[in-house]
């Protein structure tokens, strides 16, 4: 079991950035990926990025988000982040962090074991 608690978000102009931060702890050396979906009000969960966790840092993005947003981690600090820059209203949503334990598909939610609570991003226009 890993434990996600995210943090970092908050309300911010359009054309603005924030910094999620994700806090993992428990069997974090059993993640293979972490990743970051957001969801809005009525739609479904939707894939941001995701970083391969152990041996590496091979990234993927949603095409929506690619050259705005940027996945990162620290190992040490079992931390993941999401630096999000030229922020829109659209991207308002809650934003999720979640840990896989095996296997690729990291742009699908289902594959994930662990999420945390969310942390809720507004971008206003």
């Amino acid at each position: 079991q890993v434990r996600l608690v995210e943090s970092g978000g908050g309300l911010v102009q359009a054309g603005g950035s924030l910094r999620l931060s994700c806090a993992a702890s428990g069997r974090t050396l059993s993640s293979v990926a972490m990743g970051w979906f957001r969801q809005a009000p009525g739609k479904e969960r939707e894939f941001v990025a995701a970083i391969t966790w152990i041996g590496g840092s091979i990234t993927y993005y949603a095409d929506s988000m690619k050259g705005r947003f940027t996945i990162s981690k620290d190992n040490a600090k079992n931390t993941l982040y999401l630096q999000m820059n030229s922020l829109k209203p659209e991207d308002t949503a809650v934003y999720y962090c979640a840990a896989k334990s095996s296997g690729p598909s990291y742009r699908i939610a289902s594959s994930y074991d662990n999420w945390g609570q969310g942390t809720q991003v507004t971008v206003s226009s």
